[in-house]
């Protein structure tokens, strides 16, 4: 029969279950792939479903099965500051290496470029390739200096590089890093574009030159030949590789020159070199072109923007590609947009492999890849290909590319198997592909293309809630927050899967009561129309209430391959509801299971509970089998244990009975758990390994450094549900389960997971007992969570908490107001980074709030507490052991006062203005907590203290805090590590850490905020969390920290100029100090009229200024011409603010006037300014901190565990 091609969409032409070779193409350097065909089995349910089965039919594979023995990876190397020397001088060589190794020896010390924070576009894929490229060259035998300034990173951890420097990433700066360290090379294309900006910006400087460093991974000319878009336009032009119809604008006058001459609407902007789609979209018309445009050259490094003509409806697709510099080049893998153009890559749901290109059409892409990759100039390392495909004629154009790693280079890395980073690195210091073992195969050289038979499907994860006034609306500027990755034999299964990935309330697509079946027919029509985050599931209420795939298909425009597989499901949820569970064979069941369902979906469909799906799946036998990812299609063993569930019939994972543990990781990044919680899943991982367990990582977030396949000795990427995790825990049966360290991800599943321990009473694989979670027990867990069950906990131990109360319904809420009085802070029960947490000033906004961003009810109370107006938050992390031994791991004052999320606020170690007493009192409740919850591993706690010195517990919470990588870096002790240590049975005095670190030097946390890409939404902090990621400053002094930080986070604090102050009548008694520090440091006040009188009574001089509605020329305008600097505003929150005020704050955002929106942050800032007018910032590398004080007082500060 003929199939198409899975591993790159060839067209292969076998009978079942044969392979066929393919030809080389004669651009490439690999061997023929090989390809399995095979059809699946018939059974009552495929006799009852339509006849479009046959279109999945023919891509599910069944490659031969893999032996039996496995071979585990060899152990893991110490970890330790000093480990420069190469691992791999006693290697024997492979078969394959028979010539000399290139490797470059004229190269000692090399300088990797990180990512900086977190941020929408360039997220913590870049700490999985930043981390992976530090290895690999510390491998090799290389001094690897390491410039980065997010803490929450693997990267950033004082042992992976030689020199860690946690600094702002500006030229200036780093420049004195390279002065300082003088290396012979620095590596650009593992930071994302901001390496890649900045290394352009330290090369047209001349500061390479100046230095004689060299730019390996990618020359100057190549990253501006592919970041340009202009000079890329003509490259293309120069090998007959079509781009869409366009014209290069530096000024506005250009841009609507440029319009005209393409001559219709929509049209795109895309600027140059920018990350995440920054500053672009889709312009329908004259005024929002104009708006984009203006956007877009105040985003882009080179003030340049491509105004191309609109290709909305077309195929997208992304090839990765890597060349060395011998010129081989290898194709990776091909993914393909489930969405057509117009929406950004990463806000698409993506496929891998391409599903429903031709052999021609991929042949095509494949060799125009090549071509571009070799005309831009990349010599080598990886590089990432976008292009579109007419869907009526074939015509293919390419969009861009990017010379370095990419966002959806980690994709490909996870989806095959194929560390690109590591390769990559291994390419820039002069290795051929040909020359590097491909790890999982162990056999085979990397020149070697990855071939895989099974689907992999990413969907991302939004965040729009978060934004009050932005427009969930998906175009070319990148949105999304995270993601979720699955693997499956079938689309089918890994779509299904990876929509349960999301940790959005979906078991799988389908199968629920979702609000878009409730909709009419018009709003549906728009929501399949207009591209948006839930547009998947619209389709879904469309083909339900009977639309055909012809008409969803015209108005979504995604290829109707896809649909028909999707209307797959609806048909089989249909067959699903019209049978009862009993009625089910054995042969349904696993029809219905290969195409994704979940137990809980069954559930749903059947009327009976997810318990009575499992018992009767598991009475008939059917269980998933686990498959390997190898990059070879099974042609070759894989020495890895890397696996994804299917229910076939082979298993492949081999459980061994070692004493293992099972880490359960923390699921696609979202706005309040993001990559710090993955840290600490990954030194969970790696400090267990080192004392004998065998680690097993669980997740579904394709991103971070857990889910690499070298980080544990066997990963099962997985979503992370009640069904997933207990097949795992049958399958693998480890000594311990880990539910501490993936936020609130892991959590939920806590007592789900303990219920079926206590009632199975499963033995663990290594025969020394039962299976048990480890640390904190569940009910602890469940105890600090539950608010009545926590309140008396508090009142037996005497720690005092805000006023508050539990309501259940309306009237509940406005009495336990009424007794507290306003201002109250409400919030949902069980949440995370705040969501829907407000401060409420009135009954009214009370009844507002309740009505509209939370359902309330006896099974959802909403919370209640007095806000203490004015007092300072306290973070502290906390350590204890099962003996009951408790340490405070740090203790960290926030600079906004409290209302900011801690997560929003920035953060000092140590503390800066607490007085002693309070401080005394804090480490007391905390320990008294840690003991009286059975706390074993980490625990974080949230203090308030009032002007008064009064004492409050906010929150207590057992589990890792986003906090432990900042402050684990601050006082030079791994928690994440000690914490699973000390479940595994140590003692805090076996670890050697038995009394609180407090350091010599200042470290500052500022966190980085997204509002640049929500137009429409205040930029204003308070108690939900926004912020996507974080930076440190460190020094010794806390100005000097704090402007670190600020300069880290882009808030571009000026050291002259004009300050705007307003700020509202709860804050205006800071108002003449405020003032006062800033008139000292030179600069000029201007204000509005009702602050600008307090002021004028104090004797302070300060220029008038118009609010935005009182007439022209105001406070807007100001803005735009430049003539003010800085500003200072704390929000009335009154409906003229809505309006005025934040018409004011977003002009501020467009036109990167630095606002602050706090009196603390004045305040700091302030300080800040007058440090950086007084001295310069001093570059010190993070170890350097604690070998100052390891000679000062002796103890070990370094972040080594003593086992």
């Amino acid at each position: 029969m003929a199939g198409s091609c899975f591993s790159c969409g060839h067209q292969a032409f076998s009978t079942s279950n044969s392979k066929a070779a393919i030809p080389i193409s004669p651009l490439s350097f690999s061997r023929p792939p090989l390809f399995f065909i095979s059809t699946t089995s018939s059974s009552s349910l495929g006799r009852s479903l339509s006849s479009s089965l046959s279109v999945s039919d023919s891509r599910s594979l069944s490659p031969p099965p893999l032996p039996d023995a496995v071979l585990r990876p060899s152990p893991r190397p110490p970890r330790s500051l000093s480990q420069s020397q190469s691992l791999t001088e006693d290697k024997p060589p492979l078969p394959f290496q028979t010539g000399s190794v290139a490797k470059r020896t004229d190269l000692k010390k090399i300088v990797i470029l990180g990512a900086g924070p977190i941020v929408i576009g360039q997220a913590c894929e870049f700490d999985y390739s930043g981390t992976q490229a530090c290895k690999a060259l510390k491998e090799e035998g290389y001094e690897v200096v390491l410039i980065n300034s997010n803490p929450a990173t693997i990267m950033t951890d004082p042992d992976l590089a030689d020199k860690t420097y946690i600094t702002p990433m500006t030229p200036d700066l780093v420049e004195q890093v390279l002065d300082k360290e003088r290396p012979d090379a620095l590596l650009p294309t593992m930071g994302g574009q901001t390496a890649l900006n900045l290394a352009v910006a330290l090369a047209e400087s001349g500061v390479l030159d100046k230095y004689g460093i060299e730019l390996i991974g990618a020359k100057l000319e190549a990253i501006k030949k592919a970041e340009d878009r202009d000079l890329f336009k003509q490259a293309m032009r120069n090998i007959g590789i079509k781009t869409p119809p366009s014209g290069i604008g530096t000024t506005m006058e250009e841009c609507f020159e440029i319009a005209d001459e393409i001559g219709e609407f929509p049209l795109i902007i895309r600027p140059a070199f920018t990350l995440g789609g920054t500053g672009g979209g889709i312009a329908y018309n004259k005024e929002e072109f104009e708006t984009i445009c203006k956007a877009g050259l105040a985003a882009s490094l080179t003030s340049q923007v491509l105004v191309e003509k609109s290709l909305l409806g077309w195929k997208e697709y992304e090839l990765e590609v890597m060349r060395d510099l011998a010129d081989n080049v290898v194709i990776i893998c091909s993914i393909e947009n489930l969405d057509p153009m117009g929406v950004h890559t990463g806000d698409s749901i993506t496929v891998a492999p391409a599903q429903t290109l031709t052999d021609k059409e991929y042949q095509r892409l494949r060799d125009y890849s090549i071509a571009i990759i070799r005309e831009i100039g990349v010599e080598c390392g990886g590089s990432n290909v976008q292009f579109a495909v007419n869907p009526i004629d074939g015509e293919v154009m390419v969009i861009e590319m990017n010379p370095r790693v990419s966002r959806s280079s980690a994709l490909a890395s996870k989806a095959t198997g194929f560390p690109i980073a590591k390769m990559a690195a291994k390419l820039s210091v002069g290795y051929s592909l040909d020359q590097i073992p491909n790890d999982i195969t162990k056999k085979t050289p990397a020149s070697f293309e990855p071939s895989i038979d099974y689907v992999v499907t990413k969907i991302p994860r939004f965040a729009f809630e978060k934004f009050p006034g932005s427009q969930p609306i998906l175009t070319t500027q990148m949105k999304s927050v995270g993601e979720s990755m699955a693997l499956g034999r079938t689309f089918q299964e890994s779509f299904q899967k990876a929509v349960r990935s999301l940790e959005c309330g979906y078991s799988g697509w389908g199968c629920a009561k979702i609000k878009e079946l409730d909709w009419d027919w018009d709003q549906l029509r728009y929501s399949l129309r207009v591209p948006n985050p839930d547009r998947i599931h619209a389709i879904y209420a469309a083909m339900k209430r009977g639309m055909k795939v012809d008409d969803v298909h015209e108005l979504t425009q995604i290829d109707k391959w896809f649909l028909t597989q999707l209307k797959e499901l609806v048909d089989i949820e249909q067959f699903l509801v019209s049978c009862n569970l009993s009625s089910l064979t054995k042969d349904d069941w696993f029809e219905v299971k290969r195409r994704g369902f979940s137990d809980k979906q069954i559930a749903f469909a059947t009327k009976t509970s997810e318990k009575e799906v499992r018992e009767r799946r598991l009475s008939l036998g059917v269980k998933p089998a686990y498959k390997r990812v190898d990059t070879c299609a099974a042609e070759f063993e894989a020495n890895t244990p890397y696996m994804y569930s299917s229910y076939d019939f082979e298993c492949e994972s081999a459980p061994t009975h070692r004493r293992k543990v099972l880490i359960l990781g923390g699921g696609p990044n979202r706005i309040g758990q993001g990559i710090e919680f993955d840290y600490c899943c990954c030194h969970t991982s790696f400090s267990l390994q080192d004392v004998g367990y065998e680690t097993i990582m669980m997740n579904s977030n394709p991103e971070t450094v857990s889910t690499d396949y070298d980080t544990s000795d066997r990963l099962y990427f997985e979503p992370l549900t009640v069904e997933d995790v207990l097949n795992i825990i049958d399958l693998e049966r480890p000594d311990g389960i880990i539910v501490q360290f993936g936020g609130q991800t892991p959590l939920k599943l806590a007592l789900p997971i303990q219920r079926y321990l206590d009632e199975h009473k499963p033995e663990n694989a290594s025969g020394t007992g039962l299976v048990r979670i480890w640390g904190t027990s569940p009910d602890s867990i469940d105890a600090a969570e539950d608010r009545e069950r926590f309140n008396a906990i508090l009142k037996e131990l005497k720690v005092e908490q805000p006023q508050g109360g539990i309501a259940k319904c309306e009237a509940d809420a406005l009495a336990i107001a009424k007794d507290i009085g306003y201002p109250v802070v409400v919030r949902p029960s069980y949440v995370l980074g705040g969501r829907a947490m407000e401060i409420v000033y009135s009954d009214d906004k009370l009844v507002s709030y309740l009505q509209t961003a939370v359902e309330v009810d006896p099974e959802r109370p909403v919370l209640i507490d007095k806000y203490l107006s004015d007092a300072i938050e306290i973070d502290v992390d906390a350590l204890a052991d099962s003996h009951g031994n408790v340490v405070i791991g740090g203790i960290m004052e926030h600079i906004e006062q409290a209302g900011v999320h801690s997560g929003d606020s920035a953060c000092s170690i140590p503390t800066k203005t607490i007085p002693s007493s309070s401080l005394t009192t804090i480490r007391s409740w905390t320990t008294q907590l840690a003991k009286r919850l059975n706390v074993c591993g980490l625990m974080n706690c949230q203090y308030a203290i009032t002007a008064s010195g009064d004492v409050f517990l906010l929150e207590a919470n057992p589990r890792a805090s986003r906090t432990v990588p900042f402050v684990s870096k601050a006082i030079g002790h791994p928690l994440a590590k000690y914490a699973s240590l000390v479940m595994s049975g140590r003692t805090l005095e076996d670890l050697g850490f038995t009394k609180e670190v407090v350091p010599r030097h200042v470290s500052v946390k500022e966190a980085v905020l997204p509002f640049e890409k929500f137009q429409g939404c205040d930029v204003l902090l308070g108690p939900e969390m926004r912020s996507t990621g974080e930076v440190m400053g460190i020094d010794y002094e806390f100005p000097v920290a704090f402007a670190k930080a600020q300069i880290a986070a882009g808030q571009r604090l000026p050291l002259s100029g004009t300050v705007f102050l307003s700020l509202n009548d709860l804050t205006k008694p800071y108002l003449e100090r405020i003032a006062k520090a800033f008139l000292d440091l030179g600069f000029r006040i201007i204000s509005t009229s009702g602050t600008a009188h307090v002021l004028e009574l104090a004797g302070i001089p300060a220029e008038r200024v118009l609010k935005m509605h009182e007439g022209r020329p105001h406070a807007g305008d100001m803005v735009a011409n430049g003539e003010i600097q800085l500003m200072v505003i704390t929000s009335s929150g009154d409906t003229l603010d809505q309006i005025d005020g934040r018409q004011l704050r977003r002009m501020a955002l467009a036109y990167k006037v630095p606002i602050i929106t706090t009196v603390a942050g004045a305040l700091a800032s302030a300080e800040a300014i007058r440090s950086l007018k007084s001295s310069s910032i001093r570059m010190i590398p993070l170890q350097e901190f604690f070998e100052d004080e390891f000679i000062k007082d002796g103890t070990k500060s370094l972040q080594s565990v003593i086992l």
